[in-house]
């Protein structure tokens, strides 16, 4: 009885957000226009700062890297939701669903380091300015890049070898719209106690350093902004980091709304609210809260608009 329980499972379920045939095409409906704003905005803030000579500071160039890792992040779980929608089928395969959470937790993991990197950025040019550029240089701007990369695949490897070595039940249905850690996790038949100490583990690194670095600039930005004799200086110093703290307030405000709340029959709904906030959301707003309060991203997008606007014919 109990190997029949541990057979090998080749895939598994997702129960998506909703059960109901009747929410599948409205939940379609709902979620391909955001995805497609999603990469198209994105997309756009990438090229804006490529093709903008004054875009080329480091500032914009941690943003452009933020809308790379958005267009990935939103791309791991949503096509694959959509096309369960649409065919009303569950299914992914067993290798999927470990690529799929290997590439949520790497994606979403860079998206709050590169949100702490930023924070550093605003930190040293507000808190710093004579030795903004000198420390801030291309070299230092793409080590702390390619360091971000390396320890978010570190941990999602770690998570995802971990994760292909257990066996899991028959029942392999999960109350998610994609392959995460806890949902799989409730799925195994293995001793699951080593996985729970790495999760626990690089949660608190991954999860509070970032933290750290984002309250400790801030708290000495405000210091120094509110230091600023004049009004219009104060003003000046926070626009230059107002976008960027919405964003992280979106982000953080997500965690504590969601997750700080007692345990309760509902847990798997508020999870699939977070992730919604999280690769859904705040990845199609992005571009919107970078872009409407930035006078040079704005000047950046409309000469982006002029150069691809298509050219009329020339009258014979």
């Amino acid at each position: 009885m109990e190997q029949e329980n541990q057979t090998a499972v080749s895939e598994f379920l997702l129960l998506g957000l909703s059960e109901k045939p009747e929410h599948q095409i409205f939940l379609f409906g709902l979620f391909l226009p955001m995805y497609l704003v999603t990469i198209f905005g994105n997309l756009l803030i990438i090229l804006a700062i490529i093709t903008d000579l004054h875009l080329h500071t480091p500032m914009y160039f941690f943003l452009s890297n933020l809308s790379l890792i958005d267009i990935f992040f939103s791309s791991t779980t949503v096509p694959k939701m959509l096309v369960n929608l649409w065919t009303q089928s569950k299914a992914i395969p067993f290798a999927g669903c470990l690529a799929q959470m290997y590439a949520f937790h790497l994606f979403g993991t860079m998206d709050s380091f590169l949100l702490a990197v930023m924070a550093i950025d605003r930190f040293m040019a507000i808190v710093h300015p004579l030795h903004y550029l000198a420390i801030m240089s291309p070299r230092v701007c793409g080590l702390l890049v390619v360091g971000s990369w390396l320890i978010t695949n570190l941990q999602s490897i770690v998570h995802t070898s971990l994760m292909a070595q257990l066996t899991f039940c028959a029942a392999s249905e999960t109350p998610h719209f994609f392959c995460d850690l806890m949902p799989l996790l409730k799925l195994s038949c293995s001793d699951t106690h080593t996985n729970e100490l790495v999760i626990f583990a690089f949660g608190i690194v991954m999860g509070i350093s970032p933290l750290v670095c984002k309250v400790f600039s801030y708290t000495c930005i405000f210091r120094t902004i509110f230091r600023i004799p004049s009004a219009l200086g104060k003003w000046k110093a926070f626009s230059t980091c107002g976008s960027h703290l919405t964003v992280v307030t979106l982000f953080y405000g997500t965690i504590f709304a969601v997750y700080l709340q007692p345990a309760s029959p509902t847990s798997s709904q508020k999870d699939k609210a977070a992730a919604l906030m999280y690769a859904v959301i705040i990845p199609m707003l992005n571009p919107f809260i970078y872009s409407l309060r930035n006078k040079d991203m704005k000047a950046a997008l409309r000469k982006l608009g002029g150069k691809v606007a298509p050219i009329s014919p020339r009258a014979e």
